[in-house]
């Protein structure tokens, strides 16, 4: 019976000692290629010069194109250091299927633009484990991970999902991960429920990848979002996240309208705006200047250290000014990614 207790002792010690170094890797086993791109965020972060690393988001499983990334650089001559992707398959009235996710055709995205020299940036919209909407949110996180169907759909959603950036990490690409996002919000079932029980689906999720599944190329990113209270609150904790940020969308870049950074900037991890669009959340007009993000970001969020523009009309492409944005020396590029952290 003592041999149990002191291994319990040790593993509490362990997760006390990392939690209590924000630099450390929030995964212990995490590779050496992961570690090294951590630590440029890191790097960047304590740094007092205004950097950012760019990113855009191509689409979803099955839809995605580098086209979207290939409009910047048309505009621009600049490729965005990180490509972004979703693991999440749609069907009709805004449902999430894991039956119709095919990871090959986003893991052929992030394996090409990994090895183009580009890093990799993964959401998941993850399905409802009842089978309803992704917008409906009629269940409780703490009876998903509790024994019983919502529990097994949980796990086969996981296993789903595992499989796919387990066939990344083979293939040599780290994946900075960014599940369950806007968790401060009440628009997906996994939102604005008990912070509690948000962290613990996180650090389920965490555990069921890091230690069953054998997953070491992963960086932990957590994005609640902006406009939301206290959003610190379901922070899962240092040893469970990488990077942080918030997603935004608006025109606005000052704190009136992106509510809560100064909490965030509190927690020490490299930040960011873990998901950017102009004008809104619906219907953008296309219209926006795009330095002024940049302007807006020196003037009142000068910890910032990465951003993702969302797709389709928020795409800097799409909007004013993308030319300067992107050859703006705050703004690094993928052709200024250090070299040795990507598959070039």
């Amino acid at each position: 019976m003592i041999r149990p207790i002191l291994a319990l002792l040790a593993s509490t010690l362990l997760l006390t000692a990392r939690a209590a170094d924000p630099a450390a890797p929030a995964d212990a086993q995490l590779n050496p290629q992961g570690r090294a791109i951590l630590a440029w965020f890191q790097q960047l972060q304590a740094s007092p010069q205004l950097r950012l690393v760019s990113g855009q988001f191509a689409g979803w499983s099955g839809t995605a194109s580098i086209g979207e990334l290939g409009k910047i650089h048309q505009a621009s001559g600049r490729w965005p250091v990180m490509i972004g992707l979703d693991y999440c398959g749609w069907r009709e009235g805004d449902k999430p299927d894991m039956a119709l996710i095919d990871v090959r055709q986003p893991n052929e995205l992030a394996r090409a633009y990994w090895q183009a020299g580009g890093l990799v940036n993964l959401s998941w919209h993850a399905p409802n484990p009842s089978g309803a909407s992704l917008k409906t949110n009629n269940l409780k996180l703490a009876d998903v991970l509790k024994p019983g169907p919502l529990h097994d759909a949980w796990l086969k959603s996981l296993d789903t999902v595992a499989a796919g950036l387990q066939e990344l990490q083979t293939a040599g690409v780290v994946v900075i991960w960014r599940p369950l996002h806007e968790m401060n919000g009440g628009w997906f079932w996994w939102g604005a429920q008990e912070p509690a029980d948000f962290i613990a689906l996180w650090r389920h999720m965490f555990d069921y990848f890091t230690h069953k599944k054998g997953l070491h190329n992963l960086i932990w990113a957590w994005g609640p979002n902006h406009g939301q209270k206290h959003a610190d609150l379901y922070y899962p904790g240092d040893a469970y996240a990488d990077l942080i940020g918030l997603d935004a969308y608006t025109e606005h870049i000052n704190p009136d309208k992106i509510v809560g950074f100064d909490r965030l900037a509190k927690i020490k991890k490299p930040v960011g705006l873990t998901e950017f669009g102009p004008h809104g959340a619906s219907n953008p007009p296309g219209n926006f200047d795009f330095r002024r993000l940049l302007d807006g970001v020196e003037k009142n969020f000068p910890q910032l250290r990465h951003f993702l523009c969302w797709n389709e009309k928020w795409n800097p492409a799409e909007n004013h000014f993308a030319k300067e944005f992107y050859n703006d020396p705050r703004v690094i590029t993928r052709d200024q990614v250090p070299a040795g952290l990507s598959g070039r």
